[in-house]
């Protein structure tokens, strides 16, 4: 797959500047480590140094709240021009008024995404894919593939599933579509939900944070079934660890993951042009194809066995669970003193 976008000059015209233009000599790019590392520098980061001679420096350093919570202290100068976060964030830090408000004639691609999709955003992100929590598990230890968020609390998976901490937005949306399946809701009656995250924690061998770390404990078997984001599960797959993940009867949620660009950025330009060629349809392919995660472009074309497990149309989001992503981020702080109240103190 050729990787280069066929439009750089008009990327760059679009800037409001001729192809001559000086671009930033560095560009700090925040975002996570792991797999995702890899695969943004061969399928994003190469080629947009290649074409524009700006050298990307990465910091893989933080999940999506502590990297709000870095701009956030930092009154919106965190030290990188631009930061993965996801839907939550965005829609938090342009509120608060420390994310930079991005538009079409800065970045031309963003009317290329999918408005549902980046209206969830907000006017601050823009949409380079989407995931959904999916249940992963072990295909050498289950006899049967589980069907049932409700799985995680069977006797036969007692100490053998690993919950994410708070500040990993997979517990959130656990909590959430537990809540639905029991008969509360997603945002107001979420009593059923924490009930249920309590009998998980009694369950569970812990929590962790980083989905790095969490791919570990199933990768060597302590831990044989827990929530997990598709694509990280689809990249396990293909490793040819024996797991195999599914989205349950119950539904599921959907992460939406931004590209944000702090209000005090020192290389705003580089920066949109970053953006804007990360989502070049080449460059959507290329990342879909490589991280195995979903698009807010329409107009990919990718092959049938990718496209099957992950969300490309509108379709496929129809079918998925999407809370008030504003109400959910007011939510959080209450949320967050339940969860070390009512959740973390069940952990044996």
């Amino acid at each position: 797959m050729n990787l280069k976008p066929c439009l750089p000059l008009c990327v760059l015209l679009a800037l409001g500047a001729a192809p001559r233009l000086a671009l930033a000599e560095t560009l700090v790019v925040n975002s996570y480590g792991g797999p995702y590392e890899a695969i943004i520098e061969e399928r994003i980061i190469k080629p947009f140094e290649a074409i524009y001679g700006v050298d990307v420096v990465y910091d893989a350093v933080g999940s999506s709240s502590q990297d709000y919570a870095k701009i956030k202290a930092s009154q919106g100068r965190p030290g990188f021009d631009v930061v993965v976060m996801t839907a939550s964030q965005s829609l938090q830090g342009c509120k608060d008024g420390l994310l930079e408000r991005l538009d079409v004639a800065s970045i031309p691609n963003l009317d290329r995404l999918a408005p549902s999709l980046a209206s969830v955003a907000g006017p601050c992100g823009a949409v380079h894919e989407v995931q959904y929590m999916s249940l992963l598990y072990r295909t050498d230890k289950l006899a049967a593939a589980p069907t049932s968020w409700s799985a995680l609390l069977e006797p036969e998976l007692r100490h053998r599933i690993i919950l994410p901490t708070f500040q990993n937005i997979l517990s959130v949306f656990l909590m959430e579509i537990m809540s639905l399946s029991r008969g509360g809701d997603l945002i107001d009656d979420v009593d059923p939900g924490f009930a249920a995250m309590a009998e998980m924690a009694r369950q569970s061998v812990g929590f962790e944070q980083s989905s790095a770390i969490l791919e570990s404990y199933i990768k060597d078997g302590t831990v044989w079934a827990m929530p997990f984001w598709n694509g990280r599960a689809q990249l396990l797959v293909d490793e040819g660890v024996p797991v195999d993940y599914v989205r349950p009867k119950e539904g599921t949620i959907p992460l939406i993951a931004t590209l944000n660009i702090p209000v005090g950025a020192d290389n705003k330009t580089a920066a949109k042009a970053f953006i804007n060629f990360f989502l070049e349809k080449s460059s959507q392919e290329a990342w879909v194809t490589g991280y195995k995660v979903g698009s807010a472009r329409g107009d990919i074309v990718i092959p049938d066995a990718i496209a099957r497990r992950q969300i490309t149309t509108q379709d496929d989001l129809a079918d998925l669970r999407l809370p008030d992503l504003t109400r959910v981020a007011e939510k959080l702080g209450e949320w967050g003193e339940r969860w070390e109240r009512d959740v973390v103190s069940q952990a044996k």
